[in-house]
């Protein structure tokens, strides 16, 4: 497997949060410990070997192979994940796998835990997905590149969401680094915030230094109060979370090459399949990065790609058509699907690793940044779009 999208990170380097590389904020996997975690699963033994780091910055990752057998393991320190959170995370891909959906099998280690623990880390192994990782070097917000990908990105999570239905978990308990849609339903949002920071103390303790009543106010509030009264009336459930080109893999590497399988259930929780898929445009439609990039094609603005949006959409409506209340939620979902996972970066950034610079870049230029970019022209042309094609269905 090798990625053609992006270039491969510089040994020691991971992706950041805006376009550059950057120190990563955990110590990449080691021989050792892959062999003490591995001694514990009863696969086909022998000397493992590191083939491949991932970049990606919030946990440490990469490819192995054992006794013939490509795997791949994942680190978390628990203050990120626990085994209890993570089993919730492999129980869902195991719904989905008994109907059908190509996500790679999670391994049991000899007592049948598909998470191990050593010392302050948490570990889960899974089958290498089928198909080629194109996308496995590109960082954040990455485009598809070819709207014959994003139309088969679009119609591979219109079979997730078909194959979720009836997952029977309720959703997640708040923590670092996850997803969810409480904020964006509530009568009070604001008062949901406080809530959910009195259960978070990292949180809190950022936001005590914010003016978060005020910025919510004036960036937030009114999208969420357009989509609570349409949202109001949808069933919820289960979705993948973090729906981009990075976490599928492909036919080929082809422009026309179709979904062979998906990976990364980190951020899957129980919402609405309307939030996950405004969740997916979110990740891979709108030039984000160039925000906050002097030196991009349009310093400070972002643009999207209406294009690669009705490409999705249209996959996705091939296989599970939206209903009429979906599609006139969607534009009002689109701007606030990323709020309470934007509140669980701050955390994270904040008091997990004490990176003061990155939590102020996810509270001021993800949780709010995003959110105001919908008023401007740009944005505001992406939802009036959307506006049109729901007033079709």
């Amino acid at each position: 497997m090798s990625g053609v999208i992006g270039m491969p990170a510089p040994v020691g380097l991971v992706h950041g949060m805006g376009k550059e590389l950057v120190v990563p904020d955990w110590s990449p996997l080691t021989s050792a410990e892959v062999h003490t975690v591995m001694a514990r699963y009863p696969q086909p033994g022998g000397d493992e070997m590191i083939t491949w780091r991932s970049p990606r910055p919030m946990s440490a990752a990469g490819l192995i192979r054992r006794g013939g057998m490509d795997l791949f393991v994942k680190r978390h320190h628990v203050r990120v994940r626990t085994s209890a959170q993570l089993a919730v995370e492999h129980a869902f891909i195991g719904h989905l796998r008994a109907r059908g959906i190509a996500a790679p099998a999670v391994l049991r280690a000899a007592d049948g835990a598909t998470a191990t623990q050593h010392g302050d880390f948490v570990y889960e192994v899974h089958e290498l997905a089928g198909g080629l990782d194109v996308y496995r070097d590109a960082v954040s917000w990455t485009p598809y590149a070819s709207l014959g990908h994003a139309r088969a990105a679009g119609a591979a999570l219109g079979r997730l969401h078909a194959a979720a239905d009836r997952f029977p978990l309720p959703a997640r308990v708040p923590a670092v680094l996850t997803s969810g849609c409480e904020i964006i339903v509530a009568a009070d949002p604001l008062a949901e915030v406080k809530w959910l920071a009195g259960r978070r103390p990292g949180l809190a303790g950022y936001l005590d230094g914010r003016a978060w009543p005020d910025d919510l106010t004036r960036h937030v509030l009114p999208a969420i109060r357009r989509a609570v009264p349409l949202l109001a009336g949808l069933p919820r459930q289960w979705g993948h979370g973090d729906w981009h080109p990075s976490n599928l893999t492909w036919t080929s590497a082809g422009r026309d090459a179709v979904v062979a399988g998906v990976f990364d259930f980190g951020l899957a929780n129980r919402t609405f399949a309307v939030h996950d898929l405004a969740t997916a445009l979110e990740r891979a439609t709108v030039s984000w990065l160039d925000l906050t990039d002097p030196d991009g094609p349009s310093p400070g603005r972002a643009e999207a790609d209406l294009d690669a949006i009705d490409a999705l959409l249209d996959g996705y409506e091939s296989v599970r058509p939206l209903s009429p209340a979906e599609a006139a939620a969607l534009p009002e979902v689109f701007p606030v699907a990323h709020v309470e996972y934007a509140l669980s970066e701050v955390e994270y950034f904040a008091q997990v690793v004490s990176s003061p610079a990155n939590a102020d870049l996810a509270y001021d230029g993800y949780l709010l940044g995003h959110a105001a970019w919908f008023a401007t022209p740009d944005g505001a042309a992406v939802l009036d779009h959307l506006r049109r094609r729901a007033a079709t269905v």
